[in-house]
């Protein structure tokens, strides 16, 4: 427009932006007491919603108001053009931060809501958060009359440089999703690695698993070292294991008593000591005829992973205890010397598991 500005123009234009603004406060209003009753509500994916469009409303009615006030004003059409990009690159600014809070938000609700994902699966997070502002992005531009084509050939010719100089990041990139998508591990999982790392996983990122171990320390493990390993999940298919405890007797004791008193022990553990499995069936295999005693194993269970040291610990001061009040005797090795002419010779013999070699002691 070339006509000179009146007051009828600046009115009009005020109660255009009075109105914009009159309206994103009620809206946000409205919507703050809508976010309090998304709260009470069992799907948090409400709540992600509410609280992006508190964000999205506001800002559209404040560029929509702008957008009027501009129409009302005698602007030349380069002025009114760039107003109206810049009102246009800030709605898509505001509805791409939005959009973006609401995926991330979704997708966070999505790995807490499943067991089969990890419930601080942050990759996944970033991943789609990130894609989302690229993607608000590239339509900024190309509201603004840019071009996108030749950025996506640069980028995509620039992606396989960087492809091949960021091996190592990527690999644990897609390692990370591998983990998170076939399920085999989740925040929580005692883990155990043939590399002897172990303990709790603690996160799972974009680069790298953290784990913290039984000391309270935390293990930083690349995902691609971890997609590599033999892992033990002490955690899956379910939480409750079994674990052995070795044990001997002496060869005269009455086995039918040693099993029965040992099963008594078992029971009287797995009901008194926390952590314990109460309805475990007491379990005792006898196995080996030793050098100096008869070994058995007894079966204990376990409620988790780290419960079994506090359960070995009771059940073997128990059964010691139970032992000596019923008079069954744990023998200890016992070495037989056997004398001859010119020499003293020791035949090998078992301590513990491991064989000693016979030794000869010369005059």
């Amino acid at each position: 427009m070339n006509r000179a500005l009146t007051l009828d123009d600046a009115v009009l234009a005020g109660i255009a932006l009075a109105t914009g603004l009159l309206v994103a406060f009620l809206s946000r209003t409205l919507l703050r007491w809508l976010g309090k009753h998304a709260k009470r509500t069992k799907w948090s994916g409400d709540d992600v919603v509410v609280d992006a469009l508190r964000t999205v409303v506001p800002w559209a009615a404040l560029v929509a108001g702008g957008a009027a006030a501009a129409a009302v004003l005698p602007l030349t059409k380069p002025v009114q053009h760039t107003v109206n990009q810049s009102l246009t690159v800030l709605l898509i600014f505001a509805v791409t931060v939005s959009a973006a809070r609401v995926v991330a938000g979704l997708v966070q609700s999505v790995t807490h809501s499943r067991s089969g994902v990890a419930g601080s699966a942050t990759i996944f997070v970033n991943i789609t958060r990130v894609l989302v502002l690229a993607l608000g992005f590239l339509v900024a531009l190309q509201s603004l009359g840019v071009s996108i084509a030749p950025m996506l050939t640069a980028l995509g010719v620039g992606g396989l440089a960087v492809a091949l100089a960021l091996q190592d990041t990527l690999a644990n990139l897609f390692a990370g999703i591998h983990i998170l998508a076939s399920k085999t591990v989740q925040r929580g999982d005692y883990i155990r690695l043939s590399s002897g790392e172990e303990g709790y996983v603690e996160d799972i990122n974009w680069r790298q698993t953290t784990v913290r171990n039984l000391s309270n320390n935390l293990v930083v493990i690349p995902n691609g070292q971890l997609a590599k390993s033999n892992m033990t999940n002490f955690m899956r298919p379910e939480q409750q294991l079994t674990i052995l405890v070795q044990a001997g007797v002496a060869y005269d004791s009455d086995l039918e008593h040693v099993e029965r008193v040992t099963c008594e022990v078992v029971t009287e553990v797995m009901t008194d000591i926390t952590g314990a499995v109460p309805d475990h069936e007491p379990l005792v295999r006898f196995h080996t005829f030793g050098d100096s005693r008869i070994g058995f194993t007894v079966i204990l269970g376990v409620g988790e992973f780290s419960d079994q040291f506090r359960i070995k610990h009771e059940f073997i001061k128990r059964l010691h205890r139970r032992y000596q009040a019923e008079g069954i005797r744990i023998p200890a090795p016992a070495r037989t010397v056997a004398l001859q002419q010119g020499a003293v010779v020791i035949p090998q013999q078992r301590t513990g598991d491991d064989l000693v070699p016979p030794t000869a002691l010369h005059d």
